[in-house]
């Protein structure tokens, strides 16, 4: 009995956290409803039992809103299912590199490709970048440390990326042979 109060409690408290990201949010047009909220905080209790895991405090689920609230893929219409898929990316991730990295360095590494080289898609951050990132750090990489987590992928990206000179010569390949 006693542990489903302390759990009760601890989970009102999280709620309540979560709740007071609208006051920053709603700049951004995004705003959580308390059935919203609590769904949030029972998809990230689900996924730490997945990836066993265990956190003390408050969490990252405020962080990742933070982190991510302002980002122009995101809209009322995903935010919701945005935050739960970041919770399990991350989660996920903090696994992947053996907790090397810190929450706030994999936070920024996440934003970062998440806009700039992602472009929203979330498969494409967990399965290319973050994947990509995560065996550099398995192998030893610790470059990223004193960046806070940006500016680091650039190093590990082996994907070609379309760029003017590709372009035109693709343009080149198909009409003028």
């Amino acid at each position: 009995m006693d542990n489903n109060w302390i759990s009760l409690l601890q989970n009102q408290n999280q709620l309540s956290k979560v709740i007071e990201t609208n006051q920053y949010t709603e700049q951004f047009g995004l705003t959580l409803s308390q059935q919203e909220a609590q769904l949030i905080l029972d998809n990230k209790k689900s996924e730490l039992k997945v990836q066993r895991r265990v956190e003390f405090g408050e969490g990252i689920t405020t962080k990742i809103i933070h982190e991510f609230c302002d980002s122009e893929y995101i809209d009322q219409n995903n935010y919701v299912s945005t935050i739960i898929r970041l919770q399990e990316i991350f989660y996920l991730y903090k696994n992947e590199m053996n907790d090397e990295i810190t929450d706030d360095e994999l936070l920024h590494l996440m934003r970062e490709q998440y806009d700039k080289l992602c472009f929203g898609d979330l498969k494409y951050l967990e399965t290319t970048c973050l994947e990509n990132f995560a065996q550099a750090i398995r192998a030893g990489y610790d470059g990223y440390k004193g960046t806070d987590g940006y500016g680091e992928y650039q190093k590990f990206d082996i994907q070609e990326r379309w760029s003017y000179e590709l372009y035109f010569e693709t343009l080149k390949d198909i009409f003028w042979r």
